[in-house]
């Protein structure tokens, strides 16, 4: 999927950089580039409480929001909103505009 996202090809080599690891309760997020920071990526990975990884997401070329949903209010109307927790750092934002996507945990 990767070579399909970004272009290369099967005798090109991708290197990942990681730039940071986040943990949110069962979400773990991997940012990074490739060497010449050309392209951005973003890990999402669902944990188990065994340790095991269940899910995986990937993200190319994509600024990514987390946010967490809290339905828990103080008044008796429930008020679900969205409480936002981490988002990307783009290595570069003045040199390329991308997609945005807010991923709810």
């Amino acid at each position: 999927m990767m070579r399909l996202l970004t272009g290369a090809s099967p005798e090109e080599s991708f290197q990942f950089v990681p730039r940071s690891i986040e943990a949110f309760g069962s979400t773990v997020l991997v940012e990074g580039t490739d060497p010449a920071r050309s392209i951005y990526w973003v890990h999402a990975w669902t944990v188990s409480p065994n340790g095991i990884i269940t899910q995986v997401r990937e993200y190319f070329n994509t600024s990514l929001t987390v946010t967490r949903v809290d339905d828990s209010t103080s008044s008796n109307v429930p008020k679900p909103h969205c409480l936002p927790v981490w988002q990307s750092k783009l290595p570069d934002r003045t040199r390329k505009s991308l997609p945005g996507l807010v991923l709810a945990i």
